[in-house]
């Protein structure tokens, strides 16, 4: 589902109906904090997908769909009302800022829809994740500062592989957006030499794209490997970046012969 069709789905949704707020001392309804609405607005997707199923829609077939809304939104501490006005607000005063609000709930549901696909690949191949960094990443990020770095230690002699989804977007700012990373021994990591690995460059074109690394550790040796998923040569500060980093995973694949 694109950030448009949410958009006008949830707009048609919330602003249908009527339900009377709570005011503050001043008789006028609060704007709903930005992190609440984006969580509010992901738990109304959720919903609506879960509806949409046969099971689900028979078992709560006595709840309309706007009554389902309403109880998300009060069980988030705010009323129907509220939501409107924050809705209304953003939809008409800042729709840019809105669409970026909805791509931070677009990335919420592909975190969590990201997380199942991983845990079921890693269950049938029986392969246990090593990878020690986040699940997901979305740049700006909810905290308007995040980081790509990653660290972790391949103990045993073999194979590894990291794979990643990483989507960089046409209004992404960074000049030459890439992976970077290195290998070391893990008693001199500040002063020991470095092998570099081959970066890897993202395209930005807005599509998700598979990308994988193959790391070979030799016979009685361990590594440590460190780097940055999102790596680019401009200051971040006074740019705009915009990407996703997603279905992570660190896996040792066989043992050196």
């Amino acid at each position: 589902m694109t950030r448009f069709t949410l958009l006008i789905l949830i707009m048609i949704s919330l602003l249908a109906g009527s339900c009377s707020g709570k005011k503050n001392n001043s008789g006028r309804i609060k704007l709903i904090p930005e992190k609440d609405f984006i969580s509010i607005l992901t738990d109304v997707y959720l919903a609506d997908g879960l509806l949409s199923l046969s099971d689900i829609r028979q078992r709560y077939a006595s709840y309309d769909s706007i009554s389902t809304y309403i109880t998300i939104i009060e069980n988030h501490g705010y009323t129907k009302t509220s939501m409107d006005k924050t809705m209304k607000y953003y939809f008409i005063k800042k729709p840019q800022k809105l669409i970026k609000i909805y791509d931070k709930v677009l990335a919420v549901l592909s975190q969590r829809e990201s997380l199942i696909e991983k845990d079921i690949l890693l269950s049938m191949t029986h392969q246990e994740n090593l990878w020690t960094g986040k699940e997901f990443y979305f740049f700006p990020g909810t905290s308007g500062a995040d980081s790509s770095g990653f660290k972790a230690t391949l103990w045993k002699t073999g194979t590894y592989a990291l794979h990643f989804s990483a989507t960089v977007f046409p209004d992404d700012q960074s000049v030459n957006p890439r992976l970077t990373g290195f290998l070391c021994n893990p008693d001199s990591i500040a002063t020991g030499k470095r092998s570099y690995i081959e970066s890897i460059n993202y395209i930005k074109d807005g599509q998700q794209h598979a990308y994988s690394i193959i790391i070979k550790v030799p016979e009685k040796t361990t590594l440590y490997f460190e780097g940055l998923l999102y790596s680019f040569d401009n200051n971040p500060a006074v740019c705009e970046i915009h990407a996703w980093f997603e279905n992570i995973t660190l896996t040792y694949i066989e043992t050196v012969i």
